[in-house]
């Protein structure tokens, strides 16, 4: 038997990321509820006689030329990695030595804890002020060597004030990344702005708007000199070529997530109204998921609807979340389906 003292100190109390066995309609995931994206299907078929013999480009030096087309920026503002938390796990790898301090609002998204501990790193959280908005102030009184923080935040919905995530980043005297795994749903984005400062870093994901959550392919804008070391330390050949050539093709054939986010503003609204008449206390969102607080125990809803065949994410232990479930926002059909298996669950109270 492997002996305790064989793991490193600093990584012995992380377990293992949700991982529900429990077979059921999925709205606990936030990705994509229109299905695949029909651009990597037409990819896949492309594919078929490539030769996958030969290596990716090192750097993915297409897939960050066309997402300078889409931006605006140059090829070198980007790094493209497997998955937004690979390119999350560069920056600490680039920025952090062992011991230093990296500071994040709470609550926000568990895996930025992680990466920080796993790069020996240590976590310091600072509370979210009411409506689960930004504390600049706490934020940067803290002293952290990076602060890093997600808008829209992830699992609250919410974006972040834009005038008081500004002005964490002029403030602080090292890099800021924000996370925007779900940008695409929100009115604004800090890309543009990656010259302006010399200590941003902004990370997005194909994952959730783009419809390829299993292609695994993410990516960071930063200024020239920032994106230039970040690129040093990510592992080469990180990008397979399919899925480097289904993001291209997803840039490229905008339609699909167009389509998703109007369906999201659309249902989104009619899906927290519904909760509400249901007795579930709705939090304003700007994502494709919507947190609500129940009046009875989270953790009862989430069993006795997964009972039922749908699956959403109990965060009711977890403080400030107390009582409080997230669900994505699905279709007209899907919504409908959840609705009518929460009504069933808050009758039986």
């Amino acid at each position: 038997m492997m002996k305790e003292e064989w793991v490193r100190a600093t990584v012995r109390d992380i377990p293992l990321y949700y991982n529900p066995k429990i077979k059921a309609v999925r709205m606990d995931t936030s990705t994509n509820v229109l299905g695949p994206n029909p651009a990597v299907r037409n990819v896949l078929n492309e594919c078929a006689g490539m030769d996958l013999n030969q290596y990716p480009k090192p750097y993915s030096d297409d897939l960050r030329e066309a997402l300078a087309q889409a931006y605006g920026l140059k090829a070198d503002n980007f790094v493209v990695g497997n998955g937004s938390d690979e390119v999350l796990d560069i920056i600490f790898k680039t920025f952090m030595e062992a011991g230093e301090t990296v500071v994040a609002p709470y609550p926000s998204y568990s895996l930025h804890g992680f990466f920080v501990k796993i790069n020996g790193g240590r976590f310091v959280t600072v509370d979210l002020s009411d409506g689960f908005q930004l504390d600049p102030d706490a934020l940067l009184k803290a002293k952290g060597k990076i602060i890093i923080l997600c808008t829209p935040n992830n699992p609250t919905a919410n974006t972040f004030d834009m005038r008081a995530v500004e002005r964490v980043i002029r403030e602080h005297d090292g890099p800021v990344i924000v996370d925007e795994a779900y940008g695409e749903f929100a009115d604004r984005s800090f890309i543009p702005l990656v010259d302006d400062y010399e200590n941003l870093i902004v990370t997005r994901t194909f994952s959730k708007a783009y419809g390829m959550a299993g292609m695994r392919v993410g990516y960071m804008a930063s200024n020239l000199t920032m994106a230039e070391q970040l690129q040093k330390i990510k592992i080469p050949y990180s990008l397979n070529r399919v899925s480097e050539r289904a993001a291209i093709a997803a840039l490229q054939e905008r339609d699909y997530v167009d389509r998703t986010v109007e369906l999201v503003r659309r249902e989104r609204e009619k899906l927290s109204h519904e909760l509400d008449a249901l007795g579930l206390r709705p939090y304003p969102s700007q994502s494709n998921f919507v947190l609500f607080r129940c009046p009875v125990p989270s953790s009862e809803v989430v069993s006795r609807l997964a009972a039922k065949g749908v699956l959403i994410r109990d965060f009711g232990r977890q403080r400030l979340l107390e009582d409080c479930a997230r669900t994505t926002v699905g279709t007209e059909e899907l919504n409908t389906m959840l609705l009518s298996k929460l009504k069933e669950v808050m009758e039986e109270w």
